[in-house]
């Protein structure tokens, strides 16, 4: 009686081979999570910083508000006399704030008083847009490199969407 060939066909490799296939996977592994934690490192940053003037546009409860009539501008920074809106602050001469959220010489805009010093933080949706445009950064970055170290195509797109959106809102509002 002759041999049945009823063999499986799985063919059976070698050794080497297997483990250059397992120390492949390893690699790919590990660059995946490397290059997440690379885009959690800039998410991070970026919330960071941003928190760092948003917490004052955004959450006004403590601090002195009112109004900043811009004098002049000089370098990065436009100053002028600042008035509060209700009694709790006092009328202060050297008040500065961002250019790029200053409007023109002579114009009113409303701002927060960071608590112990002359600057102040555009208050309302501009001011809160502008203090997020380094997160909008970090998420345009983070998407470059989600899409190339992870693969992750359209995780990327979405991240890079609402970054270019929030850069764009942060612009039309100023």
């Amino acid at each position: 009686m002759p041999k049945s060939s009823a063999r499986t066909s799985s063919v059976r490799r070698s050794r080497a081979r297997r483990f250059g296939e397992s120390a492949y996977g390893v690699v790919l592994v590990a660059r995946t999570g490397l290059m997440g934690l690379l885009a959690l490192l800039l998410l991070v940053a970026g919330v960071w910083t941003s928190w760092n003037t948003a917490r004052y546009a955004m959450l006004v409860g403590g601090e002195e508000r009112g109004t900043l009539t811009v004098s002049a501008c000089a370098g990065e920074r436009c100053s002028g006399r600042f008035v509060p809106l209700e009694g709790d602050g006092r009328v202060r001469a050297g008040v500065s704030v961002a250019r790029a959220v200053a409007p023109e010489v002579g114009e009113r805009v409303e701002v927060v008083v960071k608590p112990g010093s002359a600057d102040a933080v555009r208050t309302g949706a501009a001011g809160v847009l502008h203090a997020w445009v380094p997160f909008a950064g970090s998420l345009l970055l983070a998407a470059l490199v989600v899409a190339g170290g992870m693969r992750l195509r359209r995780t990327a797109w979405v991240m890079g969407l609402v970054g270019a959106v929030l850069l764009a809102a942060a612009f039309a509002a100023m």
